[in-house]
């Protein structure tokens, strides 16, 4: 058995990688990872893939690092003196596939997250649109944030959809530590395709065991069910009308190797406004009534 303290904290949130290309749009992904320094200690790494490394001359690939270590350096002088708890920020440059190196980084730690932009140069396509949107999260287990339009300044509200899926309940432990760390309301919402009183039965089941633990670890809770045809809108629509902060998700294991065009975590990587935390399904039996597993 894991044991709650194991997973529940935010301590698995402790270096923070960022993929950069330079522009203005994939420093969301440090503005983030700046967001929680201001709460905890963590380590921000920057990591910028060389576009050029297998098609140019040496001399090509040379001049892209020069130009890519002269970005940096602003962007450490820039950030750095906003950073708080004595966190860090440092950069590396590599070679590769932009997705491949991104994850080989954060694998490269135990307690790692990725904190990336949607949006970019070309790089940065390839890593998030179309069926490769979920590729970075079926090749990590660590979280994944994704951040598209909207950047907070701090995170008030947390949208937590429980969906008819076992592994729907495993976001919480690190959903409350989170909730925790900003001292933020959660907002479960149970959400569903399907109106029989069956199915709702045991989403009610789902959604009860989630708000539990979470009260048993005396967060501030909302609870609301929705049922509509498609649930990445009930779920980016919730989250808009309250001016939530923050959703959290599970990217599960059909989604992951399939990598179906129509998954409900590639169509909210796609089209949530708001920043949003993916993670990865794990066999954990969490002592506060319930157990999870898979998809």
């Amino acid at each position: 058995m894991v044991k709650l303290a194991e997973i529940s904290k935010t301590e698995t949130m402790t270096n923070f990688i960022v993929p950069i290309d330079f522009s203005v749009d994939s420093q969301k992904g440090l503005e983030w990872a700046v967001l929680f320094s201001k709460k905890k200690k963590i380590n921000i790494q920057m990591v910028y893939v060389l576009t050029n490394s297998s098609n140019f001359q040496p001399s090509v690939v040379e001049l892209e690092q020069k130009y890519a270590a002269a970005h940096f350096k602003k962007l450490v002088k820039e950030f750095g003196p906003t950073l708080g708890n004595q966190s860090t920020i440092r950069y590396i440059i590599k070679k590769g596939k932009v997705y491949r190196e991104v994850v080989n980084q954060v694998n490269s730690y135990k307690d790692a997250v990725i904190s990336a932009s949607t949006h970019g140069a070309s790089g940065f396509e390839e890593l998030f649109i179309g069926s490769n949107a979920l590729k970075i999260m079926a090749a990590t287990e660590q979280p994944v944030f994704t951040l598209r339009t909207t950047m907070p300044d701090q995170v008030k509200k947390i949208v937590v959809p429980i969906k008819l899926h076992l592994d729907t309940r495993q976001k919480a432990p690190l959903v409350a530590g989170l909730a925790e760390l900003f001292g933020a309301e959660l907002h479960i919402i149970s959400i569903s395709t399907r109106n029989n009183k069956k199915d709702l039965a045991r989403l009610e089941s789902y959604s009860n065991q989630v708000i539990n633990y979470f009260k048993a670890r005396e967060l501030q809770t909302v609870a609301k069910t929705l049922v509509g045809e498609s649930l990445p809108n009930l779920t980016c629509n919730y989250a808009e009308a309250v001016d939530a902060d923050l959703i959290t998700i599970m990217s599960s294991a059909i989604d992951k190797w399939n990598v179906f065009f129509g998954s409900y975590a590639q169509q909210m990587v796609k089209t949530a406004t708001v920043p949003l935390l993916s993670i990865t399904p794990k066999e954990k039996q969490i002592p506060a009534g319930f157990s999870t597993f898979g998809g």
